[in-house]
């Protein structure tokens, strides 16, 4: 271990831009690899909310170099999301190539924004970027993070843009603006005519990138042209792949890493553990994963860092290409492809009553042979609350045993389970539906009922509808999970999760004109019959 000491030093971009970093070296007379980390939120913080502090990193023989992106923290230039990253990111990996002391080969780490612009500057295809290690990132910028099957992930996208746009208040000096954005940030604000677009964002964050998300309510080229999937055949690098069950972008690490597998002759390794977007650590929600949770990402970083950069061999403890947290047994489990092989098929089942009574509603392994129908009915005025998951705040797992006896939530519960049942990948639900509104929506909810009664949820499923296809077909969150012999799985279906998405108004209307007080009571018919079964597909382990 080497002690270490911090400078800061600036670039100048091609375009006269003063870029500034923290800087973190090795006391030593020998040259260095450089582990590079571009973020938004003021170098000094350096992501340590899930990573060990630069000055650990660079105790290992590294030199650490955490940059502000333009516009901010004390870097110059006008911030917007994501636009500069690219040529930004071209200018940095050359600037810091040179550094004094470093022998020229650099790494990139960082998570969520800073997962982001490692892609961005690896589409440069410089040769000094030898390896990314991306966590929690988009793909596809609408589907992976944006919306979610065409829903609004208002919770999440309306919580970063409050928190960006203070930080633009904070740098200009405007303490009304400044202080106004921090209360919204401890109270939503989430009651203007236009829900989902609160006055506050139009008044005191005019330039905010939430009014391109929120006025693009469809894939098109602004998403295309920010998004990695556009550029994927410029990003052939090995990259360590990092995401969380609980993660609301899980989607899209999952989809980087598989077009990457595919197309890639380099390594490709994914972790993903039972965390949310932050922390990484034992405890999420309601549950305890025990110590086996606990983050080993910076060892791991090290390691494989140590391996790209330096050549030394990898340690066997991090060499397993695919390594999954099994939640349930709260084990580690390994595998060399992602590829699901098998499936289980649960059958939705009731004779009318699955919103009133919890033992009405069925999940059963044979396909039924008698008709299925149920009704249930959603209003606005007080709409099904969001608990956990992967797209509210917070995230997690969480006994939701009392919020399934509303009668506006349909629920199906298999038997007790005679033996364990290993669930890893993406599940399915496959359902008939129907509204009697022009647009309505489906939240999907996977959850553990144990014998003491309590149910958690462990994957989660949203989509906005606007057509009759029929069936509906809802991909859930991945997950991995082993639920125990005596326990039940339940699905839990509804016509909102709010505020994790936006509130559907039955309009039709989108997003950005959905008025809450043109908000409709809708009725929401599921059935399954045996020429239109309504199921849940379980990838299993």
């Amino acid at each position: 271990m080497y002690q270490v000491k911090q400078e800061t030093l600036s670039l100048i971009t091609e375009d006269g831009i003063h870029l500034n970093a923290d800087v973190y070296r090795p006391i030593s007379t020998e040259s260095f690899p450089i582990l590079l980390m571009r973020q938004p939120y003021g170098k000094k913080i350096a992501s340590t909310v899930v990573y060990a502090h630069p000055i650990w990193y660079a105790s290992h023989g590294y030199i650490v170099v955490i940059q502000d992106v333009r516009g901010r923290g004390t870097s110059q230039g006008k911030f917007n999301l994501f636009t500069n990253e690219i040529k930004d990111g071209f200018d940095t990996i050359n600037w810091v190539s040179q550094l004094p002391g470093s022998t020229g080969a650099i790494g990139m780490y960082g998570f969520s924004y800073q997962g982001m612009t490692q892609l961005y500057a690896a589409s440069n295809e410089l040769k000094a970027l030898k390896t990314i290690c991306p966590a929690m990132v988009a793909y596809d910028l609408y589907q992976d993070w944006g919306y979610e099957n065409g829903a609004f992930c208002l919770q999440t996208n309306l919580g970063w843009a409050i928190q960006l746009a203070a930080e633009t208040a904070r740098l200009k000096g405007d303490s009304i603006a400044f202080h106004k954005l921090y209360e919204a940030s401890r109270n939503s604000p989430l009651s203007d005519p236009i829900l989902a677009y609160p006055n506050l964002m139009k008044e005191f964050a005019s330039d905010s990138f939430y009014h391109d998300w929120i006025n693009h309510p469809y894939p098109d080229p602004y998403w295309s042209d920010l998004s990695p999937k556009t550029f994927i055949d410029k990003l052939d690098l090995p990259m360590l792949h990092i995401g969380g069950w609980f993660d609301p972008y899980l989607r899209g690490t999952l989809n980087l890493y598989n077009a990457m597998k595919k197309d890639s002759d380099h390594p490709q390794n994914l972790i993903i553990g039972p965390w949310g977007h932050i922390p990484w650590g034992s405890k999420l929600g309601n549950q305890n994963y025990t110590k086996s949770a606990c983050s080993f990402i910076d060892h791991y970083q090290i390691d494989w860092f140590d391996h790209h950069l330096k050549g030394k061999d990898r340690n066997p403890l991090y060499s397993q290409p695919i390594s999954l947290f099994e939640m349930g047994s709260n084990q580690w489990k390994y595998r060399q492809n992602w590829e699901i092989n098998e499936e289980k098929t649960y059958y939705i089942f009731s004779e009318g009553l699955a919103n009133v009574r919890e033992d009405e509603g069925q999940l059963v392994e044979q396909c039924p042979d008698d008709n299925s129908h149920d009704i249930m009915v959603h209003d606005p005025w007080r709409p099904v609350p969001s608990l956990g998951g992967h797209a509210s705040i917070p995230s997690g797992s969480f006994d939701r045993s009392q919020l399934d006896t509303r009668l506006d939530i349909l629920t199906y519960t298999s038997k007790k389970l005679t033996e364990d049942l290993l669930i890893a990948g993406t599940p399915f639900l496959e359902i008939y539906c129907t509204s009697d509104t022009n647009s309505f929506d489906i939240s999907a909810i996977l959850s553990e009922v144990n014998p003491d009664g309590s149910v958690y949820n462990f994957s989660q499923g949203y989509i906005r509808i606007d057509s009759d296809n029929l069936p509906i077909k809802i991909p859930l969150q991945p997950t991995c999970i082993n639920l125990k012999k005596d326990s039940c799985l339940r699905l839990s279906l509804s016509g909102a999760c709010f505020p994790a998405y936006a509130l559907n108004t039955g309009t039709g209307k989108l997003v950005n004109e959905e008025r809450l007080i043109d908000a409709k009571i809708i009725t929401i018919n599921v059935w399954s019959q045996p020429e239109q079964i309504s199921k849940i597909i379980l990838p299993l382990s």
